[in-house]
C-alpha cells in the first residue's frame, strides 16, 4: 500500500508541476501584462520600460517562470498589479472565508447526503427512493445562479429571515458573516447533496445485491447490522471520489455562488482580478485551485486505500 501511496504522491506533485506550466504560459499567451494594467493610459514609453525593468518582465521566460514557481513554493505568490500589495496578504482572508463557506456547506451536506442515500437505496423504487431522486435531479439540473435568486427572493425578501447579500469586509472574524452567508451555503449544499446523494444511492444498492450481503443475510444476521457493517462501508468506497471532487469544488471557491451573494471568497477575488486584469493575481488563485484539486483527489486515493477491504486482508494475509 505504501508503494501505491508513493505513486499517488508522485503523480500529484508532477501534475501541480505541469499545472503551474500551463498556467505561466496561458498567462503569458495574453495580451498586456502587469504593468500595462498598472500605468493604463501611461503604458508606452519610458514609463513602461522603466516598470517592466523593475518587474523583471524583460527577463527570459524561463528565467520568469523558475522564479515565480520558486517564490510560490516559499508562500510568496508575488505583488498585485492594481495595487500594489502582497498576494499573499491579499488571499489569505479570501482563503479563510472560503473555508468558512465550504465548512458551513459540508457539515450539514455530507452527512445529509450520506443519510438520504442510504434510505433511497435500501428503499429502491419506493416513493420514498422516487422522493429523493426527484429532488436530487432538479436540484442539479438548476444553474447556481438560479437557485441563489430563488433563496434570496424567499427567505431574504418574502420573509425577511436572512441578509440577501453579504456586506461584512473580507477582513471580518469569522463569526462577524453569520448570519449573511446561511443563503450561500444553503445552496453550496444543495448542489453537494444532490450529486453526493445519487452515487451513495447506487452504491448501497450494488453492496445490498453483492453476495457478501446475501450470504450474511441467509445466516441470519440481523438487518440493520448487516447494512452498518457489511453494505454502508463498502458502499463508501465509490462515494469517496465524488466527496473529494465536490470539497475540491468547494474550497476552490464557487465564483457564481461568491458573485452572486457578494461574499468575500476567493471565488469573488477571481472575477474582481479578471476584471482589472491583474493578471498576477489570477496566476497565483488559479495554481491555488489546481493544488487543491490535486490535494484533495490524492487524500481521496489514500483514503479509498486504507479503507478497500481487499486491500486490507492483502495486508493480513501477508502478516
Amino acid at each position: 500500500m505504501l508503494e501505491l501511496v508513493f505513486k499517488r504522491l508522485m503523480l500529484g506533485l508532477v501534475t501541480i508541476w505541469l499545472v503551474s506550466v500551463i498556467i505561466f504560459l496561458g498567462v503569458e499567451a495574453l495580451p498586456g501584462d502587469a504593468c500595462t494594467a498598472i500605468l493604463e493610459r501611461d503604458a508606452f514609453g519610458d514609463a513602461l520600460k522603466a516598470c517592466r525593468q523593475a518587474m523583471g518582465l524583460n527577463d527570459p521566460a524561463l528565467s520568469r517562470y523558475l522564479s515565480w514557481a520558486s517564490a510560490a513554493l516559499h508562500g510568496d505568490l508575488g505583488i498585485s498589479a492594481n495595487g500594489q500589495e502582497s498576494i499573499s496578504q491579499m488571499v489569505g482572508y479570501r482563503v479563510r472565508n472560503s473555508l468558512l463557506l465550504a465548512a458551513g456547506a459540508l457539515s450539514v451536506g455530507i452527512p445529509l447526503a450520506i443519510c438520504l442515500g442510504t434510505l433511497a437505496g435500501l428503499k429502491r423504487d419506493s416513493w420514498v427512493d422516487i422522493l429523493f431522486s426527484t429532488g436530487a435531479i432538479f436540484a442539479m439540473t438548476i444553474p447556481e445562479f438560479v437557485a441563489a435568486t430563488i433563496l434570496i427572493l424567499v427567505f431574504a425578501i418574502w420573509l425577511g429571515w436572512v441578509p440577501a447579500i453579504v456586506l461584512t469586509p473580507a477582513d471580518a472574524q469569522p463569526l462577524e458573516f453569520f448570519p449573511e452567508f446561511i443563503l450561500a451555503a444553503l445552496v453550496l449544499t444543495m448542489l453537494m447533496v444532490a450529486h453526493v446523494m445519487r452515487m451513495v444511492r447506487s452504491s448501497v444498492i450494488d453492496a445490498m445485491a453483492s453476495d457478501y450481503v446475501q450470504m450474511a443475510t441467509l445466516k441470519g444476521v440481523p438487518y440493520w447490522r448487516i447494512v452498518l457493517r457489511h453494505a454502508l462501508p463498502n458502499a463508501l468506497l465509490p462515494a469517496i471520489n465524488v466527496i473529494a471532487l465536490t470539497v475540491a469544488w468547494l474550497l476552490g471557491g464557487v465564483v457564481v455562488v461568491e458573485v452572486v451573494f457578494n461574499y468575500p471568497g476567493l471565488g469573488r477575488l477571481l472575477v474582481d482580478a479578471i476584471s482589472g486584469r491583474d493578471l498576477p493575481v489570477v496566476q497565483a488563485i488559479t495554481l491555488i485551485v489546481a493544488a487543491t484539486y490535486v490535494g484533495v483527489n490524492l487524500v481521496a486515493d489514500i483514503l479509498s486505500l486504507a479503507l478497500n477491504p481487499r486491500l486490507r486482508s492483502h495486508r493480513m494475509r501477508q502478516g
